[in-house]
């Protein structure tokens, strides 16, 4: 089986919240057959490194496998939520993108969606 190492993006689309200081990330899949590449490189504390730069302290992870989905709840990465922080985007609602970009994984080609430029 010939497997490729591509970012996030080129097997799943995300979503940001937010909750105070705190960003809610969903990570769904685009193929049901990425969804246990998915669940076993994409873990809480790989995503709490890629958002300790902005001060995050702990990240949760939840499974949710009939949606295809990861959510996180990041703490404290929102540099002091919508009314306390000073950057543009207080929300956090770019930080799906940021996500996306820098993680990597490694999975075969059947996992990527029709058309990907990765294939």
């Amino acid at each position: 089986m010939t497997t490729l190492e591509v970012p996030l993006h080129a097997i799943a689309h995300g979503r940001a919240g937010d909750k105070g200081n705190r960003s809610n990330i969903s990570v769904v899949v685009y193929r049901p057959e990425a969804w246990n590449y998915l669940v076993d490189q994409v873990t809480a504390d790989r995503i709490l490194e890629v958002f300790r730069h902005k001060g995050a302290t702990g990240c949760n992870r939840y499974e949710l496998p009939n949606l295809g989905a990861l959510n996180f709840v990041i703490d404290d990465a929102l540099e002091g939520g919508v009314n306390g922080s000073l950057g543009i985007d207080g929300h956090g609602k770019t930080l799906s993108f940021l996500l996306l970009g820098e993680i990597m994984v490694r999975v075969p080609m059947e996992c990527l969606p029709d058309g990907s430029p990765y294939l």
